[in-house]
């Protein structure tokens, strides 16, 4: 049973993992046509007749849908031939003007939370967005500049955690949160419904 969970758990964020960068990059590019068509779309609809009819809808079935695709994406990243498509698509959107610069970020905002503890030092806490607040984040990077030491915040958002903001704080205005690296992605992640143990509130 338990190879079976690992399994599932293991094909189903592989898949997530490639699910992403191309759901980001057809999201932008989905705004950026409807934008544009927009301008001239009030008058062209005025010459073209649309029918259509709605046939009900059923609570929930986008989400099995998309755990499907997602698993399924999972199996074929995870075998030779997927591996061999994927990297085939991977380099035809990376030559693609537009497509490029949007698949490209998406892809590696996605890496860096798949490679978790490798990708950011620690964990921390920082006054945010106002003092008083407290916001979780990732020590990216550290400078030095005219002898004040500065440390470089990722403050991840929720609950789409692909988007965040880079921030530079005084040394002294950053403080240890006591988590893990893996403990506050999966909080960010989750959206604050998994705490970790020491956070939990007591049952007394």
């Amino acid at each position: 049973m338990k190879s079976v969970t690992n399994h599932l758990k293991g094909t189903f964020f592989a898949g997530m993992f490639i699910i992403i960068p191309f759901g980001i990059t057809i999201f932008i590019l989905k705004f950026l046509f409807n934008f544009a068509d927009g301008i001239l779309g009030s008058h062209l609809d005025r010459l073209v007749v649309l029918y259509g009819h709605s046939e009900g809808h059923i609570p929930g079935m986008g989400m099995i849908t998309g755990a499907i695709v997602i698993y399924l994406t999972g199996l074929v990243a995870t075998n030779v031939l997927g591996k061999r498509l994927l990297k085939l698509g991977d380099k035809l959107l990376t030559r693609i003007p537009l497509v490029k610069s949007i698949y490209s970020s998406s892809k590696q905002v996605t890496k860096v939370f798949r490679e978790g503890g490798s990708a950011y030092r620690r964990a921390v806490f920082v006054e945010w967005p106002r003092t008083g607040v407290r916001a979780i984040g990732f020590v990216t990077g550290e400078a030095e500049r005219e002898g004040i030491r500065y440390v470089v915040v990722y403050v991840p958002t929720m609950p789409n955690p692909m988007a965040g903001f880079a921030l530079w704080f005084l040394e002294s205005e950053v403080y240890e949160s006591g988590m893990t690296v893996e403990e506050a992605v999966k909080y960010v992640v989750s959206g604050g419904m998994v705490i970790p143990g020491q956070y939990a509130p007591s049952d007394g």
